[in-house]
């Protein structure tokens, strides 16, 4: 088990991370979401910011809307951002109102440079982390994020690689999931709390999804189909009725990010196009640190503090 709160006794391994993890974890908070506090212990070790959003309607204006209700989502935010620092964590929060959830969840990661985004569903103690591998993914940001949140502890990995029945492009999910067990290595993660196997699937997403139910939490890349259109779409009734393992996507990093901040990346061939699942990436979001912004859907850039109608306000 990891993420004991501070004061327990840990057995933590000795870890090589090249780039600290952060991880976006959106929460619908007018509607009461909250996150379980075995997620909040197993997130801890990663840099946390807790983004408090709520959807309105087209008809709606955010900036009313914000006036109406930014102190209840801001107290909200705060509360669960306290259970991460009772973790041992140091999380930013950012409150946002919008009309386009996955469009301001998008640039909000794009803005803060997130290594992966969470997908929260209910969930017991954490030790099974499954990191499905069907096609190219940041492995860099991989290794990183899983050997982080697992370097404090026993819990167990297993790297999954779900060959196409009849692939697009050639991908060869044997030597996939050994790149990936070897970056974990280099990370630190001792051998025996890593696994590897393969396997054929028709209906890859499918397949996933009903092996997530016998999982404690799922991290992969999002791939050529959109994993967020796909469990916030069809599976929604599955979601909420929390069939599913919380999931982690793990985003690509910018173009060029790479070879500016971790050269050591592109010449162990991390990242790059073979390392990055394709995915539509977003245009970066406009909101403050620890700050309060409302969004519509409409491809103008959104501006800061409680309107995005105009100039930023201060």
């Amino acid at each position: 088990m990891w993420g004991d709160l501070p004061g327990s006794e840990t057995t933590a391994v000795e870890l090589a991370i090249r780039e600290p993890p952060v991880v976006l974890v959106p929460i619908e908070v007018l509607e009461g979401q909250t996150i379980p506090d075995t997620l909040v212990e197993f997130l801890a070790p990663a840099d946390v910011i807790v983004l408090g959003y709520h959807v309105f309607p087209e008809q709606t204006p955010t900036e009313q809307a914000s006036l109406q209700f930014e102190d209840r989502a801001r107290e909200a935010v705060d509360d669960i951002a306290q259970t991460f620092v009772d973790a041992g964590g140091d999380p930013e929060t950012r409150v946002v109102f919008t009309h386009d959830r996955e469009q301001t969840i998008d640039r909000v990661a794009a803005d803060v440079g997130a290594t992966a985004i969470l997908l929260p569903n209910p969930v017991g103690e954490i030790s099974e982390v499954l990191v499905p591998i069907r096609g190219a993914i940041d492995g860099g940001r991989l290794a990183d994020l899983v050997a982080t949140l697992l370097g404090d502890g026993d819990g167990h990995v297993t790297l999954w690689g779900i060959a196409a029945a009849e692939p697009i492009a050639e991908f060869d999910a044997e030597s996939a999931v050994d790149r990936a067990a070897e970056r974990l290595r280099g990370r630190g993660l001792p051998a025996d709390q890593i696994s590897t196997e393969t396997t054929t699937a028709t209906l890859q997403v499918h397949e996933i999804v009903d092996r997530s139910e016998d999982a404690d939490i799922v991290v992969m890349g999002e791939g050529r189909e959109s994993l967020l259109s796909v469990l916030l779409g069809e599976d929604a009734e599955r979601v909420a009725e929390g069939a599913l393992a919380p999931v982690l996507v793990v985003r690509p990093r910018e173009t060029g990010e790479d070879a500016a901040e971790n050269p050591e990346a592109v010449e162990n061939g991390e990242t790059g196009p073979a390392d990055n699942e394709g995915v539509n990436e977003a245009a970066g979001a406009a909101e403050s640190e620890n700050g309060s912004t409302t969004e519509d859907a409409a491809p103008s850039p959104p501006v800061e503090s409680a309107t995005d109608d105009g100039d930023p306000q201060r």
